[in-house]
């Protein structure tokens, strides 16, 4: 996340997902509780909080699609992902809008 890209305590235009999202996608995989063979995170948006939060698409397969609510603590509490919401049910086309 560039500087320029903060709006603090707003959220960021949906912008394509890169190598980093795609990790904070593998670190709460097992979060959702599902055996998914397809976990592919496609866009997102963010939030500056303590920390940050993600909402990001994630492609789990054929036309399905999930959206991922998780809140990244800041370094020095740690730094760990944790997801703290699922929308099930999405398509390729839905916007990530936050929940």
């Amino acid at each position: 996340m560039k500087m320029a890209d903060v709006i603090c305590g707003g959220w960021s235009e949906t912008k394509t997902a890169d190598e980093q999202i795609q990790k904070i996608c593998d670190n709460v995989k097992k979060e959702t509780h599902e055996n998914y063979v397809e976990f592919h995170a496609v866009e997102y948006r963010s939030q500056v909080v303590a920390g940050a939060n993600y909402l990001i698409k994630v492609h789990v397969g054929g036309t399905s699609y999930l959206h991922l609510m998780v809140w990244q603590r800041l370094p020095c509490d740690g730094g760990q992902d944790a997801l703290t919401g699922v929308q099930q049910h999405h398509h390729k086309d839905d916007p990530l809008v936050p929940f």
